[in-house]
């Protein structure tokens, strides 16, 4: 019998552009509790939802910004990321996620390459101060008129809109924006709710790239409205569930399974912190009573460890989705046991699948729930194939593949990298390696290459190594992942210096905090003259792993 396997489903698909999808639900329930932000202490209903999304899309047409422009968010967990989310939407704009912990490179990279025309930021979040950032990038803006940038560095950007009450010059408040809406733009965006095709691209988020490169997966409306669709069946949410996210909004966890599924369904969006908190999550989920809550498995296990855990009421909860790397045993039978979450399911994908392809079903026992990702999603094909791109048989290893309506449209402005992923077949190639037993069951038992994962971040070594080398004292840098316990994986850098150089620990860590992402920064660092080669010249990582294990006794 050979590894392919189809999600079958009595709930067909449905061709609606997201903004359909929101105004239907926020019609049918305009008096239910529609998203609720609890460090914002926000409480709207689906009728004042739909307010704010409607105001800020219609600021946004006012600003003269045209369907299948990109506009970028850079912000932590706010309301205002999802009235954002909606409101680009609603006006036909494809709305770019930039990770929170980017720096400088890296939001230039992800702005330029996709050709963003406007911006909304947050003012800072935790060590970032993203107006400081914004400005040593384009110091142009300072001097600007709002909506009239004209910067060297970012050549596309016009508009910046700024989250929070201050003003800073060049730049619009997100208040300013949503009062701009005329009745000709109100209008315009109406008429664009007929207009706009389900198939168009709605979405790019950034992805770790192995050459270096982030690679901009492009989603459609089509791909991220059904994936919300299928997921709230296969969980069972309705309108009478409450749904705690405090997984990141610039995820397709967070804003296609977490707020995006909750419109489709019609379910109550609770937002327990800008950040991941475990207390505040599990004082949310007592409070707000919710029945369903997400997480990667770091998460849950930083919640089971709280201290005074058992004082927490989680009586409500049922269901959750856990993504993001394999669930410890232990965790998951906590997870069940002593968060009644007897409903749990775990979920496997990528954000090139919109992002679920595997899930587990609610009722499956607990063997199949922590020693597989479940089976293939509804309306979707899996298949598992060797290196000559050959079905193998059920129980054999090969890389995990998927085809269906989840299937990005493509990587933005990279033909080349896009081909190398969807195969003329229209299959996803998803680097995972992989079994399926008899009944479809898929169980992920390693990568190609050498993506790692911490805390539910995938991480390419590469990309890192590729910074590495830029630095003036070295010669060479080889990452890999080391175990550990509670991040999963952690990075660890082995550093060739140049002759006569001299560099510390603190001092290259100092580098790369000020350049890349917090969860990107080496935390071991090996100052290394040769690194274990095969008699071809070719770098044995496995052999640094086993040897890091030893050195840090893991």
């Amino acid at each position: 019998m050979l590894s392919y396997d189809y999600g079958v489903s009595d709930v067909p698909l449905v061709g609606k552009t997201i903004g359909n999808v929101f105004d239907e639900t926020a019609n049918r329930f305009p008096d239910k509790t529609a998203l609720i932000s609890r460090h914002q202490d926000i409480r709207w209903s689906y009728q004042e939802y739909k307010e704010q999304v409607d105001a800020f899309a219609a600021g946004l047409i006012e600003l003269g910004l045209k369907p299948g422009e990109r506009i970028g968010i850079w912000s932590q967990n706010k309301a205002e990321w999802a009235v954002v989310q909606f409101a680009t939407a609603k006006a036909g704009l494809i709305l770019v996620n930039i990770n929170p912990a980017y720096r400088s490179s890296e939001l230039e990279y992800a702005l330029n390459k996709s050709g963003c025309v406007a911006l909304v930021t947050s003012p800072d979040f935790k060590t970032s101060n993203y107006i400081d950032i914004l400005l040593k990038l384009a110091p142009e803006i300072s001097t600007c008129e709002a909506g009239k940038l004209i910067s060297t560095t970012l050549p596309s950007l016009r508009t910046i809109i700024r989250l929070g009450e201050e003003k800073t010059a060049g730049m619009y408040n997100y208040a300013d924006v949503m009062g701009m809406g005329t009745e000709k733009s109100r209008t315009m965006m109406e008429s664009l709710s007929q207009q706009l095709q389900f198939d168009d691209a709605i979405n790019i988020q950034f992805t770790s790239g192995t050459t270096g490169s982030p690679k901009g997966a492009t989603l459609s409306h089509h791909g991220i409205v059904n994936n919300a669709l299928m997921t709230s069946h296969t969980m069972g949410i309705t309108e009478k569930d409450t749904v705690c996210i405090p997984v990141p909004m610039y995820h397709c966890f967070g804003m296609v399974i977490g707020t995006l599924m909750c419109v489709v369904a019609g379910a109550t969006a609770v937002m327990p912190g800008e950040a991941f908190e475990p207390k505040s999550v599990l004082k949310t989920v007592e409070d707000e009573q919710c029945t369903t809550l997400y997480g990667v498995p770091t998460m849950f296990i930083a919640m089971l460890g709280v201290e005074d855990f058992t004082r927490y009421d989680l009586s409500s909860l049922r269901t959750g989705v856990m993504a993001g790397s394999p669930c410890p045993i232990e965790v998951m039978k906590q997870v069940i046991n002593e968060m009644n979450m007897h409903q749990m399911t775990v979920a496997y994908g990528m954000t090139e699948l919109s992002p679920v392809s595997n899930q587990s079903l609610m009722d499956d026992s607990f063997d199949l729930r922590v020693s597989t990702v479940g089976i293939s999603h509804p309306h979707v094909e899996g298949k598992i194939v060797d290196k000559n791109n050959r079905i193998v048989e059920r129980g054999e290893i090969g890389e995990y593949c998927a085809r269906g309506y989840s299937v990005m449209l493509g990587y933005w402005d990279d033909e080349a990298k896009t081909a190398e992923s969807i195969d003329s077949a229209g299959w996803m190639h998803t680097g995972d390696l992989a079994t399926m037993d008899e009944n479809g069951y898929v169980t992920v038992v390693g990568r190609s290459k050498d993506m790692l994962i911490r805390g539910g971040e995938n991480i390419y070594p590469k990309e890192i190594e590729d910074f590495l080398y830029q630095h003036e004292k070295i010669e060479d840098a080889q990452v890999i992942g080391v175990p550990d316990e509670k991040m999963g994986e952690e990075i660890c850098a082995w550093v060739k210096l140049k002759a006569n150089e001299q560099l510390t620990e603190d001092e290259l860590k100092a580098h790369c905090k000020e350049h890349i992402s917090h969860y990107k920064v080496p935390r071991y660092i090996k100052f290394v003259d040769e690194y274990p080669m095969t008699v071809t010249g070719k770098i044995q990582k496995f052999a640094m792993r086993e040897a890091m294990k030893k050195e840090l006794d893991i």
